[in-house]
């Protein structure tokens, strides 16, 4: 019986503002370049009002979020657990995930007094983004947002790791994790940021537990998890938390562990102007080819050629031309 959700999304409401700004701007207010760091209310909207004659990209977000409008994008059903607040971003967030296609527990639960979170991601001219985060309401994202209907009615459940951050966040992912071996519905992750990777590496420990079906990382995530020095022992490593897992590696591709072997993935050439949403991208359209019939390898040349498109532009969606496209490509 086929299930109603190729992927259920477990993550940050956050509106993403994405700014174009030069190295100086980083410089004069003591941004740490490369990396998501949190801060408070207070200083994002300094930071805001330093950029006020910058315009701005607004759209709903937050790194599984992405992930899920990517599948949708692709012709894929995804629902996605997440909080916002009841003010005028709430509001734009529940239209725009709407627009998108992907079903959320927003519209089945009252809204909270509050401010939404959201992410300024400072894009440089070298394309490096630089992402400052306040949380807001989805400080408290938490079990209640969890729709056990909709766990057991996927295919794929996709924690994002960001949510290790905070307590709560921490039970919600292992209880949407419980909930989906309950009913034999696999079970991925996202090391989401190299910072994250390592600061809070005990909380990953934890929810992933014996182990997962299916990691997503990148390069230098999959070394400061395992705490190996080089990619061929990070890779072995991994083996230990979970059945496969994807490690992509920018510019050189990607590598897929399906279980039984290595495979490597190309990467497509092309000018990298903003790498913001780039493995949302990945993952989204991994886990749509991997739910929808493909092989691994098949997903990752999917993966690969959606990530690079959304590298080549601002922004972390590609438009309904470019999905098309994608998929020709690969057909």
């Amino acid at each position: 019986m086929k299930k109603k959700y190729d992927v259920y999304g477990i993550g940050n409401a956050l509106v993403d503002l994405e700014f174009k700004i030069d190295e100086q701007f980083l410089t004069e207010h003591k941004v740490e370049k490369g990396l998501m760091t949190l801060v408070d209310e207070e200083t994002q909207f300094r930071l805001i009002n330093s950029m006020i004659q910058t315009d701005a990209i607004r759209k709903s977000g937050g790194s599984a979020a992405n992930s899920m409008i990517a599948i949708s994008q692709f012709g894929g059903k995804s629902f996605y657990s997440c909080k916002v607040a009841n003010d005028e971003f709430g509001d734009f967030y529940m239209k725009d995930m709407r627009e998108a296609g992907v079903d959320t527990n927003l519209d089945k639960q009252k809204r909270e007094e509050g401010v939404t979170g959201k992410c300024l991601v400072l894009i440089t001219p070298d394309a490096d983004r630089t992402m400052n985060t306040f949380l807001g309401a989805t400080s408290n994202f938490s079990v209640k947002e969890l729709d056990e209907n909709a766990i057991k009615d996927s295919q794929y459940v996709y924690l994002e790791g960001y949510l290790t951050t905070s307590p709560n966040g921490v039970e919600a992912m292992m209880k949407g994790k419980k909930i989906a071996e309950d009913y034999g519905v696999k079970t991925s992750i996202t090391l989401s940021d190299p910072a994250i990777a390592n600061f809070f590496k005990a909380q990953f420990t934890e929810v992933i537990g014996a182990s997962v079906d299916l990691i997503f990382c990148n390069e230098e995530e999959a070394k400061t998890y395992t705490g190996k020095d080089n990619l061929e022992e990070a890779r072995e490593a991994m083996k230990k938390d979970a059945r496969r897992f994807v490690i992509t590696q920018g510019k050189n591709g990607a590598m897929i562990f399906d279980g039984d072997t290595f495979i490597d993935i190309e990467a497509y050439d092309v000018k990298a102007i903003d790498t913001n949403g780039a493995g949302d991208m990945y993952a989204g359209a991994f886990l749509y080819g991997i739910t929808n019939g493909m092989s691994y390898a098949e997903a990752g040349k999917l993966a690969s050629l959606a990530s690079s498109k959304i590298v080549s532009q601002y922004g972390p969606r590609l438009k309904t031309p470019e999905v098309h496209e994608v998929l020709r490509h690969l057909k």
